[in-house]
């Protein structure tokens, strides 16, 4: 029996899972680490923590199986998106990473936009310039703090960072580098336009690989370590979205995943690269060789339902303690008592700004249609049907692009509810399945490593041997009508408040 490494490097921790060829779950270990905010607005992790939490998380999940080392066939790495390490001539880290969610550099994102221009940035990086890509993150330092950016020989991400820590080597891989904003999309390397009219020195980056391939091998030193045996191959891996994406089989046309987490993402698969030229949605090189993924985000997905229940649903949450069941538990009870259009209430799940469709910080949430009649009840399904409008929005912006969706996988905490389940089978029209393995991302790269080394010829090919359906949410045909009515109404609503929320700005 072959086993491979899945180590996904979070935002809160770092999970190790090994697997058997097969996909089983053998052991697996997590070490969590802290997020710093310095300033209001910033966001950073010390690089060094990850480094920490990778070497023991690999030492322990090897001593807990039990398994021969020589019979571990490969590594693979994912890890959040966009984040920026940069070291020294002696590889050393010179600041902490400035990660995905940190919000400093919108001066740095608008001087990307007149550097480049709107259109060409698209044409070239699939996406307009944003806040939390690393481009704008590596302008920041050079504008904020030149010395640092004098001394910086090497730009790695955050997993490309753990890379070279395990094999010595600078490497990255299309997935992750996508998320940059220096990647030519279409041609899967760095882009010499862009980094040549935003002055970024081409040799402060790494090698591109595509996600399976091999990128090197566990070093001597490494070896000790962590137990893993020298010269074990690692491949190059995903950025954690594209890793998910093959941790639950979506990896050919017209199969997708929703997942419901504190944000919300549709992400579709296509073989034939296709870019929205209004920038509402991302489109990355994924996990596939020769393949792209398209990516709508909704801000405040699962968030709006926490925050109505942490501050509404106190006796809830207290019956559901004394029950030792979880809150949404009974949520899901009491929501499935209320009529489609929850009794003429609908819900934009707007509270942070909106990305998909709308790319509008200024946006809010807002409850529309409250009467005298309506409860908590219809409160709770106005929000889960609310934020299931705002992931049809993101299939919607996706057809337009030409992406069909027929195989929709549900992810995230959301996914485990029935409820809010059937209410995007009905919206998508289409099946909603979950699947039996829930290790997501270190599974999707624990699977490329499997193809890496030739346990399986393509990614695909390990996807169809490895991923199975646990439950399946078929649409019910009759509902479809309902929610069509609800959500023509939904889509009217934006457009009309729209100057009204920024009116509200100025409150």
């Amino acid at each position: 029996m072959a086993y491979v490494i899945g180590v996904d490097i979070g935002t809160s921790g770092t999970k190790t899972v090994l697997f058997s060829e097969d996909g089983a779950v053998v052991s697996s270990a997590k070490y969590e680490y802290p997020l710093y905010t310095p300033l209001n607005g910033y966001a950073e992790q010390d690089p060094e923590d990850w480094r920490t939490a990778v070497i023991t998380t690999i030492r322990e999940a090897i001593d807990e199986s039990g398994v021969d080392v020589n019979d571990i066939k490969g590594v693979g790495l994912s890890g959040q998106m966009h984040g920026l390490v940069m070291l020294d001539g002696d590889n050393k880290v010179l600041r902490k990473s400035i990660i995905w969610c940190d919000q400093r550099t919108a001066a740095e994102a608008d001087e990307i936009t007149k550097r480049v221009g709107h259109d060409k940035l698209i044409e070239i990086t699939a996406n307009p310039a944003i806040t939390g890509f690393t481009a704008a993150k590596i302008l920041w330092v050079r504008n904020n703090e030149p010395e640092i950016y004098e001394k910086c020989r090497h730009i790695l991400l955050p997993k490309d960072y753990i890379r070279f820590i395990l094999t010595g080597e600078y490497a990255t891989e299309v997935s992750d580098a996508s998320g940059m904003q220096l990647l030519d999309i279409p041609g899967r390397d760095w882009s010499d336009e862009v980094l040549k009219l935003l002055e970024i020195d081409k040799a402060l980056l790494p090698k591109v690989y595509e996600s399976p391939e091999i990128t090197g091998q566990i070093t001597k030193s490494v070896a000790e370590f962590t137990g893993l045996a020298e010269g074990t191959p690692v491949v190059g891996g995903a950025g954690d979205n594209a890793a998910a994406a093959v941790g639950t089989g979506v990896v050919e046309d017209g199969k997708a995943f929703t997942t419901i987490g504190s944000s919300g993402v549709v992400f579709a698969h296509t073989d034939k690269i296709s870019i929205d030229k209004g920038g509402r949605v991302h489109t990355f090189c994924c996990a596939v060789p020769g393949a792209w993924h398209v990516m709508g985000v909704t801000q405040s997905a699962g968030l709006s339902l926490k925050w109505f229940r942490d501050n509404f649903c106190w006796s809830e949450m207290e019956t559901a303690m004394m029950m030792g069941v979880d809150p949404y538990y009974l949520t899901d009870k009491s929501v499935g008592s209320v009529k489609i259009g929850s009794e003429g209430l609908l819900f934009l799940p707007y509270l942070n700004g909106e990305r998909t469709p709308h790319l509008d910080p200024n946006a809010r949430g807002v409850f529309f249609g409250l009467s005298s009649m309506h409860r908590k009840k219809h409160m709770l399904r106005a929000i889960m049907e609310g934020v299931a409008f705002s992931m049809r929005d993101c299939a919607e912006v996706m057809r337009e692009m030409g992406i069909d969706v027929c195989d929709m996988m549900a992810c995230g905490g959301g996914g485990t509810s029935p409820i809010w389940r059937q209410m995007l089978a009905d919206l998508y029209s289409c099946p909603v399945k979950t699947t039996l393995n829930k290790e997501g991302p270190a599974l999707g790269v624990a699977l490329l490593a499997a193809v890496g080394t030739g346990i399986y010829k393509s990614v695909p090919e390990a996807c169809n041997a490895v991923i199975k359906a646990e439950r399946v949410q078929e649409p019910i045909k009759e509902n479809i009508p309902d929610y069509e009515r609800v959500y023509k109404l939904y889509t009217s609503l934006y457009p009309i408040m729209k100057e009204s929320f920024k009116e509200l700005t100025k409150i």
